[in-house]
């Protein structure tokens, strides 16, 4: 009687497995997260957008910005989940200009974005506090 040899993995070749999914992730995991901070960065651009277009049917009507909804009305025209990464204000509101930003939330997910705050203006500037390409 011939006793077969043991089938099945050895230890070192589960080890090279472990060892390669694990840099596998390394390399994944980061480029995952950044994406994540991309999109919601393009959600809170979007509120914002809307949030600018609100302030313009408030002017087509008033002739003036001067009375426009404020920051909360306009923040419940975004996504609920857009308010658990970004906090939506105004500032600078006068007969002819306003600012509408979106500020990242302290210890949300969004907290390591480079880009920082988001905002636009009446002309439609669209600006952010870390710099260029960020909308």
């Amino acid at each position: 009687m011939r006793f077969r040899g043991a089938s099945g993995f050895s230890l070192i070749e589960l080890m090279v497995v472990v060892a390669i999914i694990g840099i596998l992730a390394s390399i994944a995991l980061p480029a995952y997260t950044e994406h994540q901070r991309t999109t919601r960065r393009a959600a809170g651009a979007a509120c914002l957008t809307t949030a600018a277009q609100a302030m313009e049917r408030y002017y087509t009507t008033a002739l003036t910005y001067v009375g426009a909804p404020n920051a909360a009305t306009l923040a419940a025209r975004c996504e609920p989940e857009v308010l658990t990464f970004y906090s939506i204000g105004t500032s600078n509101v006068a007969a002819k200009t306003y600012t509408v930003s979106a500020t990242i939330v302290s210890g949300s997910r969004q907290a390591g974005d480079s880009c920082g705050t988001l905002s636009i203006n009446q002309a439609g500037a669209k600006t952010s506090s870390g710099g260029s390409n960020c909308w």
